[in-house]
């Protein structure tokens, strides 16, 4: 199965996309997760990455393309993979379908987390992120282990400056502004799912659980899974 997750920031794609790399057997693409892997690299894509990240200006999408392209021509994307973070834009979007039919690949299904701007708030007041490995925890949803200590790398938690209610205001404007064309790409090929990502993780599980079912797409088990609970993996 081949994904796209799209949603404002908080809206829980993240989440989701841990459960179901696992349950499908595919891995979870975040492009924020790439960026900082090419920047540690000592190669050509890495020095064109660095000087738009030092001046703190967006990477361009042609760049990006070429990130999107190495990481889809990896041997475990084969059979699937979760896209989360990208495409950004309706361009970002015309980019990666061309991507991808050059590479005999398409996009099975795409998944709009539509989520009201006050629920948005009210979870990233409580997220809180690894200063070394970039996992996410909630204080409430999903806790670590350890107050204030990462259950994966034993990093320090805390909350992103743009984690902030003025910010993420800023945010979901741009975002919403960005993607309108977006989610009507989509919605015209008929690939576009919106799931009410107003309601708790566990209820946004069970309705993947159904959608996935009706699409029949192969699931590694079939028990629901309990949001909160990490297995080794996700640890």
């Amino acid at each position: 199965m081949k994904l796209i997750l799209l949603g404002p920031p908080g809206a829980g794609k993240g989440t989701q996309a841990e459960i179901w790399k696992e349950k499908l057997g595919i891995p979870h693409i975040s492009t924020g997760d790439m960026l900082r892997q090419v920047l540690q690299e000592d190669s050509l894509l890495s020095r064109k990455v660095k000087p738009f990240v030092e001046k703190g200006e967006l990477v361009p999408d042609e760049i990006i393309l070429e990130i999107i392209e190495n990481r889809l021509s990896s041997a475990d994307t084969k059979i699937g993979f979760i896209l989360d973070g990208f495409p950004r834009t309706l361009k970002q979007a015309q980019g990666l379908e061309d991507l991808l039919k050059g590479m005999n690949k398409q996009i099975d299904l795409v998944l709009y987390f539509a989520t009201s701007i006050e629920k948005i708030i009210e979870r990233l007041r409580g997220r809180l992120v690894c200063s070394q490995c970039g996992m996410n925890y909630h204080l409430k949803n999903m806790p670590p282990k350890k107050e204030g200590v990462c259950d994966k790398c034993g990093g320090r938690l805390s909350q992103r400056e743009d984690d902030r209610e003025e910010t993420v205001r800023k945010r979901i404007e741009v975002y919403l502004q960005q993607t309108a064309e977006l989610i009507e790409f989509y919605r015209a090929k008929g690939i576009l799912h919106t799931i009410d990502a107003n309601k708790d993780a566990q209820e946004v599980y069970k309705e993947l659980v159904l959608l996935f079912g009706k699409k029949g797409f192969n699931l590694k088990s079939n028990d629901f899974h309990k949001i909160g609970e990490r297995t080794e993996s996700h640890a």
